[in-house]
């Protein structure tokens, strides 16, 4: 049967799996069925991807990321290597929470740097950017950059991935000109 992605021989995709045109999974990654995964996604090593799952076109998807059910990402989103997402709040062994589990949601372009954990049930903005190592436990607004343990807002990065100075209540991106306004600490591309 030919199929319009591309899987490397080692990956496991079970039935009913979704996955389209253009996505490359490689070595050792495990794509569990119910997942659905859009056109021209790169999935690396050694990733799993749980049930229920829905991933946006051109998300990628590096090394050794663990993503639970209840994620879904729109488009162009980064997931860092070694990232992973919780989808219950208080987990214990002996009990099953199955019934428990919290949704979360990416924005379209949002970044999640190397090894950052995200606890379930929330909601990261568009474009918003979270550092290597971070810990979110709450809601992200869009275009916000975050840090640390717990993630806290530093700054605010652009579309285009680089980092805002305001002035004036005013910032141009300097990859792509782009003016971004923020009011009442909310970031938003201005209109032409």
């Amino acid at each position: 049967m030919e199929t319009s992605f591309f899987a490397h021989e080692s990956a496991i995709i079970d039935d009913g799996a979704v996955i389209g045109a253009g996505t490359r999974i490689w070595h050792f990654s495990h794509i569990m069925g119910g997942v659905q995964i859009g056109q021209e996604c790169s999935i690396g090593q050694n990733v799993f991807i749980a049930s229920g799952v829905t991933l946006g076109d051109r998300t990628k998807v590096q090394n050794n990321v663990s993503i639970y059910t209840g994620v879904t990402t729109e488009a162009d989103v980064f997931l860092g290597p070694s990232c992973v997402f919780t989808n219950v709040w208080n987990p214990r062994a002996h009990i099953q929470r199955k019934d428990e589990f919290r949704a979360t949601h990416l924005g379209r372009g949002v970044t999640i740097g190397a090894n950052a954990t995200i606890v379930c049930g929330h909601t990261i903005g568009e474009y918003a950017f979270v550092g290597a190592g971070a810990v979110v436990t709450k809601d992200i607004r869009p275009y916000e950059l975050l840090v640390g343990n717990p993630a806290r807002v530093v700054g605010w990065m652009s579309r285009s991935g680089a980092r805002l100075q305001f002035k004036h209540q005013e910032a141009i991106c300097p990859l792509s000109g782009e003016v971004y306004l923020v009011e009442d600490g909310i970031v938003f591309l201005k209109e032409n």
